[in-house]
């Protein structure tokens, strides 16, 4: 079996992208000192290096990245080594114009950025292999060497290129993946608009059409992307496996992102040795720490639940958002601990100096433009020294209250054309429903539809428009087993093709719904319409409505007004030991809260009063012991109780009864016992 933690690091990572090919070599001397300075365990280095460690074709030069990793293991700091395959040099392009990519609209992207790459391209995969040969082979078994870093974030900015060459690649995957040109036909459906194939070879991309192409060809062609970026980082995988044993091999995520909504990590998290992910604050005026929550819990989802590396994240503002505000005094180190405690074993980010030149030189950094007489640095030294404590918390799990299901298949269908309405978004009914369950302090799992949900009082469904017949049978186990279930509207509909399941919405789950939809009523923009309740209760839904039939459910809020009107709005089936909750309309924060309530009770999970709002509660759990981590995002001191005493590791005093958590602050206690 690989190894799946950095070798050599015997507490938590922290670090960052480490350049020095972007100073003069009289920078770095004083680069590895201010590391250790900072407390800083591991750097990336190489990512972005093809063209200085191989000028030429076939010269190298490896002279000044010999200097480097010796400079970094005469400090103590171990090294993740990149494979420079997201940036091919120019001279390659030059050689092989063809391996740049292609729009679907016919346009040939131009050198000069990153990640300018056609995966099929027969030359790229073979320099890519080269350089990464060479790479393992001289530095597989360096003193500084604790993990490999494949590329860099996979699927940004290209994920999937329109040639020729991807053409017949294309064509292969779907002789590998239906055997024959009639189960295309049959799985796209080609007898609509006369789109019927009698050849495999008559098939191109999705390329631009004058309207609207086949949808399941569209979802195919995603697919294939998908794995044909996987099928090169397993290639160098593999090479390096096999010239490095014993260390682990890695490429950064970005679980959360849209701009990288064109990758399926529940399939990469089962190709690297240890999950590692990107994250950055989008910062649009919602409150950034609940998506920070957000994408933490699914990457340690997608790491099945182990342990899990954050490899980049941001010291303060970044560059590449309209405004790009600083962080609060204080915001690095809660970030950078909210991570921890949702099971990053480290904090590293991209950069450790401040560029000077290029497309991201106002991106922060550790060390700054002004230098070591800044707040940021100050801090920076502060996180280090704080992980440094934080030692115990390595390699053990965070514990989840409850699952919510997430499928990229799903993501990819839904956000093709031509829906029942654009103002339906899939992610942001995610977002919504994460939201409420964090201000409830539930921490969450994520799980594939088709996962084994047994040990979860309660599953949420967002927004599975896709859902496979085995997803729908697996969900109805999941609730006559004992499970309480919460979906949403729009899910159930289509199968893995982007056929509509035969007979009536919602297709896969109108079983454990108990119920059916003969219409979908989407609102026009503004519209609202109140349903209303047990108690009275009223709540507020836009974007959609559905005509519901109960088929064994029982409504429990029904729609006030609208065409709907007096229809089920919300309805709750009883089914074997469990129940199955739909919310056919969109619900606010408020409305949401009080279904997820009401679920709750099913689910017997009892309420949270104690703790206050934007004070995270979470725990991690091992063979060295439970650690509590508690982080307060106020600006008022708040008081948590706990149900155990312990030792506070950040600043070493004993804790018992309630602990107090100042305005900003983050305390983790290591509970006795």
């Amino acid at each position: 079996m690989p190894e799946t933690t950095p070798k050599g690091l015997t507490g938590l990572a922290f670090g960052g992208d480490y350049n020095p090919e972007q100073w003069p070599e009289s920078v770095w001397q004083e680069d590895a000192r201010l590391m250790r300075e900072a407390g800083v365990t591991m750097v990336s280095v190489g990512i972005f290096s093809w063209a200085l460690l191989e000028p030429e074709p076939g010269r190298h030069d490896f002279g000044w990245l010999d200097r480097v990793l010796d400079l970094l293991h005469t400090y103590g700091i171990r090294v993740d080594l990149g494979t420079p395959t997201v940036v091919p040099p120019a001279w390659f392009y030059r050689a092989h114009p063809d391996a740049l990519p292609v729009t679907a609209e016919g346009v040939r992207h131009e050198f000069g950025s990153r990640g300018a790459i056609c995966h099929s391209n027969v030359h790229y995969r073979a320099a890519a292999a080269d350089i990464t040969t060479r790479l393992a082979e001289r530095y597989g078994d360096h003193p500084a060497l604790a993990l490999w870093h494949v590329h860099n974030e996979y699927g940004v900015p290209v994920s999937a290129c329109y040639c020729d060459s991807c053409a017949a690649h294309f064509r292969t995957w779907l002789a590998r993946t239906y055997g024959d040109v009639d189960a295309v036909n049959e799985a796209w459906g080609t007898a609509f608009w006369g789109q019927h194939y009698t050849d495999l070879g008559q098939i191109n991309p999705p390329r631009a059409t004058p309207t609207v192409g086949n949808p399941a060809q569209a979802l195919d062609y995603k697919r294939f992307a998908d794995a044909t970026i996987r099928e090169n980082f397993t290639a160098e995988r593999d090479i390096l496996h096999r010239l490095s044993p014993g260390v682990p091999v890695t490429t950064n995520f970005m679980t959360a992102l849209s701009q990288c909504d064109s990758i399926d990590y529940w399939a990469w998290g089962r190709e690297v040795d240890l999950v590692t992910n990107d994250h950055y604050l989008i910062t649009d005026g919602r409150r950034t720490h609940v998506n920070l929550a957000m994408a933490a819990d699914l990457t340690r989802s997608v790491a099945g639940g182990a342990p899990w590396l954050l490899l980049e994240h941001s010291t303060s503002g970044v560059n590449w958002q309209p405004r790009n505000p600083a962080k609060a005094p204080g915001q690095m180190a809660r970030n950078s601990l909210a991570h921890v405690a949702r099971g990053s074993d480290g904090a590293l980010f991209f950069q450790w100096r401040q560029s000077r030149r290029g497309a991201e030189k106002f991106h922060s950094a550790m060390l700054p433009h002004g230098g070591t007489e800044t707040r940021v640095w100050r801090e920076v030294v502060g996180l280090g020294a704080a992980l440094d404590s934080l030692s115990t918390v390595r390699s053990t799990r965070t514990e989840a209250d409850v699952a919510v299901l997430w499928d990229w298949h799903s993501w990819w269908a839904q956000n093709l054309q031509w829906r029942p309405s654009e103002d339906h978004d899939p992610r942001e009914r995610a977002d919504a429903f994460y939201e409420v369950l964090y201000d409830r302090h539930l921490t969450v799992d994520f799980a594939h539809p088709e996962a084994d949900l047994s040990s979860y009082p309660l599953v949420v469904v967002p927004a599975l428009y896709l859902t496979t017949q085995a997803a729908g049978d697996n969900l109805r186990r999941y609730v006559e087993g004992g499970g309480t279930l919460v979906v949403s509207y729009f899910s159930g509909i289509v199968d893995e093709h982007d056929a509509v399941h035969e007979g009536a919405y919602p297709g896969a789950l109108r079983d454990v719904l108990g119920l059916t939809v003969e219409e979908f009523s989407p609102l026009l923009a503004g519209e609202r319409v109140q349903v209303t309740g047990p108690d009275g209760l009223a709540l507020t839904g836009d974007v959609w409505t559905e005509f519901v039939v109960e088929r064994g459910a029982e409504t429990v809020w029904s729609y006030g007004d609208g065409l709907t009107a007096g229809r089920p709005a919300v309805t709750r089936h009883r089914l074997g030991e469990g129940t199955a909750w739909y919310v056919s309309t969109r619900l606010d924060a408020h409305g949401l809260d009080a279904v997820i309530g009401r679920a709750a009770e099913d689910a017997h999970i009892a309420p949270r009063t104690d703790l206050p709002r934007d004070v995270e509660v979470v725990r991690r759990t091992g063979a060295s012991g439970s650690h509590l981590f508690v982080i307060n995002h106020t600006a008022t001191d708040a008081k948590v109780p706990l149900d155990a005493a312990g030792t506070e590791l950040l600043t070493g005093e004993r804790a018992a009864g309630r602990l107090a958590v100042p305005a900003g602050a983050v305390r983790v206690v290591r509970l006795d016992g």
